[in-house]
């Protein structure tokens, strides 16, 4: 008969807490069974148990920064639909996702028609280089501009401008899926020209970048940062079935009623 699994007395438990280690807790009575059933040594369970503390905590610091940068915590790669019917280039995906864009101060293009998976692919990209460590900030455009436009009453607007270049990862989703004013094309040209080669942003798009000069106000500003950011971009297009359709909620069918039986 095995013996008694080590009491956790109360005195351990404050001594954990002391250190800062009182997580460890939770899983303490399994690590000293499988300690006892392996006939571990002191040191293999010491490096056991921090090595149980040092995974929750970078998972639980990956999912502090990864909410701070404004991703969704469901647009993972481990949850994408492979098997949807959309069609882009395998090789592109992959490389954005060895994420070696993002040490190289590269862009990515993400584009396509309306329900591809554009968002759910930049959000996963932030997710990888959140646990990567890399500072990421995830914002709709429109949002983006709009936020800077009251910026600028405040007195915040440069601020909020040095935030946006120093980040490692800049995602701004539906880029110009409208009409740009004077002001909102200016600190879209301070952006991108500012992050060429020095920090990598990704964009998602529903329109391709040459119908984006039509929409910018400046339309030199406009040629300016397209240029800069389209000359040091992977472009991944997306085509396909909408990616949303197949997350609908399905009908649950009603149970057919017994037959009776004579």
């Amino acid at each position: 008969m095995s013996p008694p699994a080590p009491a956790i007395t109360p005195e351990l438990r404050v001594l954990l807490r002391i250190v800062k280690l009182g997580q460890l807790m939770a899983t303490l009575p399994e690590r000293l069974a499988l300690a006892r059933a392996r006939q571990m040594s002191h040191a293999e369970f010491l490096e056991l148990i921090l090595s149980d503390e040092v995974t929750r905590r970078e998972s639980t610091s990956a999912q502090r920064r990864a909410r701070d940068a404004g991703l969704d915590p469901h647009m993972r790669l481990e949850n994408f639909d492979a098997t949807a019917a959309i069609s882009y280039d395998h090789h592109v995906f992959d490389e954005l996702f060895s994420l070696r864009f993002i040490d190289n101060a590269a862009n990515a293009l993400i584009m396509g028609p309306v329900g591809t998976g554009k968002t759910f692919i930049a959000t996963a990209l932030g997710h990888a280089a959140v646990r990567r460590r890399a500072t990421v900030h995830f914002e709709r455009a429109d949002r983006l501009l709009k936020r800077l436009k009251a910026a600028r009453l405040d007195n915040s607007h440069d601020t909020e401008m040095r935030k946006l270049l120093r980040t490692d990862l800049l995602i701004l989703d539906d880029f110009c899926l409208q009409p740009m004013d004077a002001a909102d094309t200016a600190a879209i040209y301070e952006i991108i020209v500012e992050r060429h080669r020095v920090a990598a942003t990704i964009t998602t798009s529903n329109r391709e970048p040459v119908e984006w000069l039509a929409l910018m106000a400046d339309g030199l500003l406009a040629q300016s940062a397209i240029d800069r950011l389209q000359s040091a971009a992977f472009e991944l297009v997306l085509d396909g079935e909408s990616y949303r359709h197949r997350q609908r909620p399905a009908v649950s069918k009603p149970a057919s009623p017994a037959r009776k039986t004579r």
